[in-house]
C-alpha cells in the first residue's frame, strides 16, 4: 500500500472503513425515521448525534485530520470551518426566525 508524505497508510482499507462508517451513519437516522421508533425530540438527537460523528470520521478517514501529525495547522483548519458552520447556521436561523416574525403579524 502506498504511504503518504507524513509516513502514514491512507490506502483503501482506509477508505473503505469510513466508508462504511459514513453508511451506517447515513442508515440510522433514515431507519429512526422511517419506523418512527423513537418520539420527536428523542429521534431529532439522535439524528444531531449521527451528524457530529459522521463530521469526525469524515474529518478522520477522508480528510485524514488529526492532531498528532501537524496538530496547529489541524487545528487551525478545523477551528475556521467551525467558525463558517457557525455563520451559515446563525445567518440561517436568523432569516428564518425574521421570516416567521414578519409572517405571523
Amino acid at each position: 500500500m502506498a504511504q503518504s508524505v507524513t509516513g502514514k497508510d491512507h490506502g483503501l482499507r482506509s477508505y473503505l472503513t469510513g466508508f462504511m462508517l459514513a453508511l451506517i451513519l447515513t442508515a440510522i437516522p433514515f431507519a429512526m425515521v422511517a419506523t418512527k421508533l423513537l418520539s420527536g425530540p428523542a429521534t431529532l438527537i439522535v439524528i444531531a448525534l449521527a451528524a457530529v460523528i459522521q463530521i469526525l470520521v469524515h474529518l478522520r478517514y477522508f480528510l485524514h485530520l488529526d492532531l498528532t501529525s501537524t496538530p496547529r495547522e489541524n487545528l487551525l483548519a478545523i477551528a475556521f470551518t467551525v467558525v463558517l458552520i457557525l455563520i451559515m447556521l446563525g445567518g440561517s436561523f436568523w432569516i428564518m426566525f425574521d421570516l416567521h416574525h414578519r409572517m405571523s403579524m
